[in-house]
């Protein structure tokens, strides 16, 4: 007998049918998160897009640098939790050796997507064998992390804030949990127990960001970055990657994120035993009210 289940039957309403766009110049793929409207949150649609964009910047010989932005007033407020796009019932081509997420019972509904869309999606575009860099303006929240913590180099607005306020649910970070190492344990700490925004300034005092500069110079300061790297040779670019990866995974990266993936994916099954709703009865309206208070006060 078997315990699967019929997926759940959701209306979605895609606002674009192109959540990724993509161009190469001067052999830099620029590839951008197109969801202005929502600020790009990251739904379904836009998570297998932006792999499909990746893939095609890997597979293109041309291509020697890829450069990850976000088209409008800020890189990315997460994970979508509230738009009339937000597809977790939509099961698309799986792109890792995990089964379908719709018909799996409970728990294991979400434990299975985010295997596939977070976690193991950030763990190979980290891997991608040419150099990448996050273009990052305004807010970074969350999800948009794991988006710029997966590039090689973060170039920053001089009003961008990062943030990872999951803990007014009850989850200990986002899936792809790179906290601990982008930034000093207590600070880490810091970070995920408050909820707060950290300016640009401060994150690039511990290594976080590589340059700061104004909206104007973004895109030229990113492209000059880039236009360096693709003089570089092939080879030294992706040996370079891997020894800084492979020190990484020494210290425990990898290990660290599978156990905090489990307790993050308990504290989602405590929140539906709880309270019925696996993130806490709050979604994207509710945080950003929430976001926008806490940065007043503060």
């Amino acid at each position: 007998m078997s315990d699967l289940v019929e997926p759940k039957q959701v209306d979605v309403v895609y606002e674009t049918d192109q959540p990724v766009l993509y161009e190469v110049i001067d052999g830099v793929a620029w590839v951008t998160l197109n969801r202005p409207d929502f600020h790009n949150a990251q739904n379904g649609q836009m998570t297998y897009a932006l792999d499909d964009a990746f893939m095609r910047a890997t597979n293109d010989d041309a291509v020697k640098c890829i450069v990850l932005a976000g088209n409008g007033k800020h890189f990315s407020a997460g994970h979508d939790i509230g738009t009339p796009g937000r597809d977790l019932h939509t099961q698309f081509e799986n792109r890792l050796m995990v089964p379908p997420h719709v018909t799996r019972p409970g728990a294991e509904l979400l434990y299975t997507r985010e295997q596939e869309q977070y976690l193991g999606m950030c763990r190979r575009w980290r891997d991608i064998a040419k150099p990448t860099i996050a273009m990052v303006q305004g807010a970074c929240i969350a999800g948009g992390l794991m988006l710029a913590w997966v590039c090689d180099l973060i170039v920053a607005t001089d009003d961008a804030f990062f943030q990872d306020p999951v803990n007014r649910m009850g989850i200990p970070g986002v899936e792809y949990f790179a906290h601990a190492f982008e930034l000093p344990p207590r600070v880490a700490k810091e970070f995920l127990l408050l909820g707060e925004r950290m300016s640009a300034q401060r994150a690039e005092q511990f290594g976080m960001v590589n340059k700061i500069v104004s909206r104007a110079e973004l895109r030229d300061t990113v492209a000059a970055m880039a236009a360096k790297l693709v003089a570089q040779p092939r080879l030294g670019n992706w040996l370079t990657k891997q020894a800084i990866n492979h020190v990484e995974e020494l210290r425990g990266k990898r290990t660290a994120m599978d156990a905090v993936f489990h307790m993050h994916h308990f504290a989602h099954a405590q929140n539906d035993l709880v309270l019925g709703n696996s993130i806490g009865g709050l979604d994207g309206k509710a945080m950003a009210a929430q976001n926008k208070q806490q940065a007043q006060e503060g």
